[in-house]
């Protein structure tokens, strides 16, 4: 049975404004959480401490890179907490504004499922 999918603030119109490739890339990858597996392009996001686990699908497009965060371990349904394109600062770690962001969603989500 396919979970249903929450997109939680503004993830949802992000994600519309990705390029194409990426949008189709970070859907099929949804999907297949949706029917509880997960691609390989989709790996456990690290640094964000508690007992659900957030999945980050990263995309690399023409020199910029795409980003979906989700979780699928609250309640019954996957919970698409953030989207974004990361801006290069420096390396690969997500920017804390944007785990900021991650946090606050997730606390959402384990709100809204406990309902």
């Amino acid at each position: 049975m396919s979970k249903k999918i929450e997109f939680l603030g503004d993830s949802k119109e992000v994600l519309r404004r990705f390029p194409d490739e990426s949008r189709v890339r970070m859907g099929h990858a949804l999907h297949i959480a949706q029917e509880g597996g997960k691609t390989s392009y989709a790996k456990p996001m690290k640094g964000l401490g508690g007992s659900a686990t957030v999945i980050e699908i990263c995309d690399d497009h023409d020199g910029e890179t795409y980003r979906v965060m989700y979780t699928v371990k609250i309640g019954e349904k996957v919970y698409v907490l953030h989207a974004f394109q990361k801006k290069a600062k420096k390396g690969i770690a997500t920017p804390k504004t944007e785990i900021d962001i991650i946090k606050i969603r997730l606390k959402k989500a384990k709100e809204l499922a406990s309902k």
